[in-house]
């Protein structure tokens, strides 16, 4: 019986504590610890911040931020700009009279109802898109119709305006961005942002950016993760039509860092524009002098021969360091019959060992060796739950920092903060993982206090960090811009690159 009372007791005394701290947040937490203790039921649950482990890895990852020893002093950046309408997707397709049916995916829409099925499509998912539209008119009916939407808001686009953005909010930089900059973009760009005269335009490319939320629902669909679908009927940008006024602008501004972007605006051009396209870029690409690293950002491909082509002609081995993201991996792994290619789709969070593997291939058969004339050593691969840095050993420096600083900017520009807000943030990662799926790899368990995890393999170099998720964020768009720009940032390259 006096164990049953002791039972009974210690039972209201913790449904007390609760109420306690349910009632009376703002009381000391050490008090409501030593209330807690008192009773002899184990140690207080953690509150939200530094003890909690997505505390405990933002402080350890401020701990491994540092710059690098030689920093980047210019940065041209090209050569895709436009202006991103960002609104509810949802909203939208209800002003345009759309209802949610069968998904499916367009690798070109031509009408309304191609645009609910695509977008219906990737919602479900919960994955991010982009998708030409072919037909004028009805995109620029459309256009307008979301431009004036009340909550519409315009913002810089275009993944070589927005990586030149990021790198201008470093005051020390000088930044370079070629693209058609009409008026409304070029009121948008930082005062950092030189633009040469011959990028100017008289009107605006626009794309139409429509965001989702996590668990958002339209009718019997609904989101598992917040994202974006992206559209545009885009012609300059389509064309590359500033690579020319890129390449000619770099002798004059002498950069020490070349970013180049926009491959993928090219889907809606034909077979042979897109080749004849491709060998112009990479002669382009081999008149930057020797020594000055070219990165490469890529996005959302559906065309598999397009996508070939970028990796087979001569493309990958005229760039020194490569960006992209889950769907652009696996796409070009499938695109050019690389490891795993028969994976139709990620399920879930995309495995490490799989990623890890297509890493380490690209780098293999497409990038620096004493065999081959390839200047590829860098590839930075960034997905909702963890980033991975993978470099060809003795190229690259500070690359733990840099992994590290993209991974924090993820979870900063989601949520639109300065710093981590660790009550608006949750750790997705998985708590362990193998290194290799194709050979025998190691078992990695995650520790928050010590975030970035590195692994070896062949003359490959791989560091892993997990992302701080934004529980609610505030604008997905550009955030694998971000990523990359700010991995950049904090990288070091060799001078006998």
């Amino acid at each position: 019986m006096a164990l049953w009372r002791g039972s009974a007791y210690a039972g209201f005394l913790a449904l007390a504590v609760g109420c306690v701290f349910l009632l009376e947040p703002q009381l000391p937490g050490s008090a409501l610890r030593s209330l807690w203790s008192s009773l002899q039921l184990g140690p207080a649950p953690a509150p939200p911040g530094a003890g909690s482990p997505e505390g405990r890895l933002a402080a350890a990852w401020d701990a491994l931020i540092v710059r690098p020893a030689r920093r980047w002093r210019r940065v041209a950046v090209g050569v895709n700009a436009c202006v991103d309408v960002v609104l509810s997707g949802v909203k939208l397709l209800r002003a345009l009279g759309l209802s949610p049916g069968n998904g499916k995916d367009h690798s070109e829409l031509r009408s309304r109802n191609d645009l609910e099925e695509a977008f219906v499509h990737f919602m479900g998912k919960g994955a991010a898109a982009e998708r030409f539209f072919s037909d004028k008119e009805t995109f620029h009916d459309i256009a307008q119709i979301a431009s004036e939407f009340p909550e519409a808001q315009h913002y810089v686009g275009g993944n070589a305006a927005l990586i030149g953005q990021k790198f201008a909010a470093n005051s020390d930089l000088k930044v370079l961005l070629c693209g058609p900059v009409g008026p409304k973009l070029h009121e948008l760009l930082d005062d950092n942002v030189f633009v040469p005269p011959e990028s100017l335009q008289e009107v605006d490319e626009f794309h139409l950016i429509l965001e989702y939320q996590a668990g958002e629902e339209w009718d019997e669909l609904k989101a598992p993760h917040a994202n974006r679908f992206i559209f545009s009927h885009d012609l300059s940008n389509g064309a590359m039509s500033m690579l020319e006024v890129f390449v000619s602008s770099l002798e004059e501004f002498q950069p020490d860092l070349v970013v180049l972007s926009g491959l993928h605006m090219m889907e809606g051009q034909s077979k042979e524009f897109q080749r004849k396209r491709l060998l112009e870029v990479v002669t382009s690409l081999s008149d930057i002098p020797t020594g000055v690293p070219v990165h490469l950002e890529l996005a959302s491909m559906t065309n598999k021969e397009l996508m070939s082509n970028i990796v087979h002609q001569q493309v990958f081995p005229a760039v020194t360091s490569l960006g992209l993201n889950e769907q652009e991996l696996l796409f070009l792994s499938q695109s050019a019959s690389g490891p795993h290619s028969s994976l139709s789709s990620w399920n879930g969070v995309p495995d490490v060992g799989v990623v890890s593997d297509i890493l380490f291939w690209i780098l293999k058969e497409h990038g620096k060796s004493e065999s081959r004339a390839s200047d590829l050593s860098r590839i930075h691969f960034h997905t909702l739950a963890y980033h991975i840095l993978a470099t060809v050993d003795g190229h690259w420096a500070n690359q733990l920092a840099a992994v590290a600083a993209g991974a924090r900017v993820a979870g900063t520009q989601a949520c639109a903060t300065e710093t981590i807000d660790t009550r608006r943030v949750s750790l997705k990662a998985p708590h362990e993982f193998m290194t290799s799926r194709l050979e025998a790899g190691s078992r990695v368990v995650l520790n928050p206090s010590e975030p970035v995890v590195a692994w070896h393999r062949e003359g490959v170099s791989f560091h892993f960090t997990p992302v701080l998720v934004c529980k609610d964020p505030v604008r997905t768009v550009g955030l694998g811009d971000a990523i990359s720009a700010e991995g950049l940032f904090y990288s070091e390259v060799h001078p006998h690159l």
